[in-house]
């Protein structure tokens, strides 16, 4: 029997440490108007010294688990999406099913950069159209603030740190509709982190160089982004046979609001049915999508119905765009 695989409930965790552009001024050349000029970030959250991702996803995983009405045990699978592990191993999943108590669950952790959470909620998706699980947990969870090198202003001022994450299951109409991704391994330079891994482990050199630290070539992510985001998400709504006005919502991964912009105007979409909150996190990688799909949700603008979609695009190169619809009533769900 086929089954329809929908989100069930949702959760985000910001930490509480609040960093605003005046903080980049006076440790390197730039401003606040510079800074939200270039990309519309205004403030972005800094996780404190002993918060790491598993502590971030756990709390955000916790609040999804509630929102869908069902508890640790009833999760079967747990995908974590990051870029900003605790570890090399074991995985952040298996880390935050500890924290949870999940204890029948299966735990893995996904790499795709500002893309995971999609990557992650495609994966959940045919295990539950599988039959094969029923309960899915996918986070996407990242502590960017501890892989930045502060003395570069193209990257430094552009992260935050948070959480969110979706518990996924079956539900009798509606939900995931599409899900388009992709991958083009020669762009695999123009977003990395060098050391850390088996070519470059650590070493004296590797930390001395910040080979450990993002390095972003920025122009040629910005006009990958700017075509991939409005691509993407065509390709998804035809998958879904569906049209551009037939669009009830767009929540975009948070990165520059003139890539957002620029994919809004590609889907012919007004902004007011764009949703925007890099302006107070900034780019939280694989948390972006589902911080912001948890804040669209709880202030009511996605209801049960609307088609909603999901586009991100990240190093790899990675991209992909799910079109949802809704399967769960929106608006004050504190």
């Amino acid at each position: 029997m086929n089954k329809n695989a929908g989100i069930l409930g949702v959760g985000s965790y910001l930490p509480q440490k609040i960093v605003d552009n005046f903080h980049f001024e006076k440790i390197m050349d730039t401003s606040d108007e510079w800074i939200k000029a270039r990309t519309g970030i205004s403030e972005r959250r800094m996780a404190e010294e002993d918060e790491s991702s598993s502590d971030l996803g756990t709390k955000a995983a916790l609040k999804a688990i509630e929102c869908a009405k069902l508890s640790p045990e009833d999760i079967d699978l747990i995908i974590v999406a990051t870029s900003t592990p605790d570890m090399i191993l074991p995985s952040t999943a298996c880390l935050i099913q500890a924290n949870i108590g999940a204890h029948n669950a299966v735990a893995f952790d996904v790499s795709a950069a500002c893309s995971g959470f999609v990557y992650g909620l495609s994966i959940g998706e045919q295990f539950i159209k599988s039959g094969i699980h029923k309960n899915v947990l996918v986070i996407g969870t990242e502590v960017m603030s501890r892989i930045l090198d502060y003395s570069d202003r193209s990257t430094a001022i552009l992260f935050g740190d948070g959480a969110g994450a979706v518990v996924i299951g079956n539900v009798d109409e509606g939900g995931i509709l599409s899900t388009y991704l992709g991958s083009d391994g020669r762009g695999k330079d123009f977003l990395k982190i060098p050391a850390g891994g088996s070519r470059l482990p650590a070493s004296k050199n590797t930390v001395e160089n910040r080979l450990h630290n993002i390095q972003m070539a920025g122009n040629d992510v910005y006009k990958f982004a700017v075509r991939i985001m409005g691509e993407s998400s065509l390709k998804a709504l035809e998958m879904a046979n569906l049209s551009t006005d037939e669009i009830d919502y767009l929540i975009p991964h948070q990165a520059n609001i003139r890539i957002i912009e620029a994919s809004a105007k590609r889907l012919k979409l007004d902004m007011d049915k764009v949703y925007v909150n890099l302006d107070k996190y900034g780019n939280m990688s694989a948390a972006s999508i589902p911080v912001a799909m948890d804040e669209a949700y709880r202030q009511g603008k996605i209801n049960k119905g609307d088609n909603v979609v999901l586009v991100g695009f990240g190093g790899g190169l990675t991209w992909g765009a799910s079109v949802i619809k809704w399967s769960t009533q929106g608006g004050n769900n504190e």
